[in-house]
Parts: C-alpha cells; structure tokens; sequence
C-alpha cells in the first residue's frame, strides 16, 4: 500500500456534483493498494499513520499524533499512486490492484484507522471520478509505502 498523507486545515470530496466527505482540521489520505498487498500492509499502516507526530504542539514543534486528539480523515482511493512512468509518456498502472483486490483492502484500512482515531473515516467513492479539495497545513505531506517500511 501506498499513502499519501496531508495534514489538513479542511478537506472535502465531492461525486458528482455531491459532497460525500468533509472535515476541518485533520488528515486527507490518497491510499493505493498493490496487486501483492495484503491484510498484513493494512495492519500496519493504519497504525502508522494514526500515530504519526505531524501536528503541533503547544509549542508549535510537530509532536502530537491524529490519535492523540481523536482527528479526522477522509480517505481517497487513488490506484494512479503506482504508476509507472518507465516508458514513453502514457503511465501505466500495472502494478494497481484490481477492484476485486483493492476494495476489500481499502475498506479494512478504513475500519482499522478509524479504530486507531477513535472516530469514523469519512471517504470518497472508490472507482468514481472525484473532485478533492483540501487547504494543505503547513504544508504537510508525508509519503507511506507498506513496501519500505519506513
């Protein structure tokens, strides 16, 4: 799995024209799930992420977590986060799982990260065409690849 985190002053997605989440200040998670995932990438990384010292302090310094304050996410499937660029100028997206795959995946990460927070996970609609919208705080953005484990 691979993630891209932004902590948010707010974020929303809208399908069609509908807004379909929303939330002031927290997290907006793009997730792609690979072909070789498994329950396993999800385990962790929810956690992970949820535990993650991006937030400020009374401080101002970057150490206190989503969990730590019972945050909100809105989390985004977004298979483009594996593509390829190797060859010529058309990305392919070989290595993004299959819906039949990938549903089962994301919603298990959701479940478990909303577990982690102490809240629900508000998403977008998997597969649709969605329009994101976010004010990126900070700006914040950090890069999770289940693969590295970093």
């Amino acid at each position: 799995m691979r993630a891209v985190i932004q902590r948010v002053s707010e974020a929303s997605v809208a399908v069609e024209g509908k807004v379909t989440a929303s939330i002031g200040p927290g997290l907006l998670i793009l997730l792609a799930v690979e072909e070789n995932d498994e329950a396993t990438d999800a385990e962790w990384l929810a956690p992970k992420i949820a535990r993650m010292r991006i937030f400020p302090d009374q401080d101002g310094l970057m150490n206190v977590a989503a969990a730590d304050s019972h945050l909100p996410a809105i989390v985004v499937s977004q298979f483009t986060l594996y593509a390829s660029t190797r060859k010529g100028n058309r990305p392919s997206f070989m290595r993004s799982a299959r819906p039949a795959k990938a549903v089962p995946l994301y919603e298990s990460f959701n479940q478990l990260l909303a577990r982690e927070l102490g809240g629900e996970v508000q998403t977008g609609e998997f597969g649709a065409d969605m329009k994101v919208a976010l004010v990126n705080d900070g700006p914040v953005t950090i890069i999770v690849d289940t693969r590295e484990r970093e």
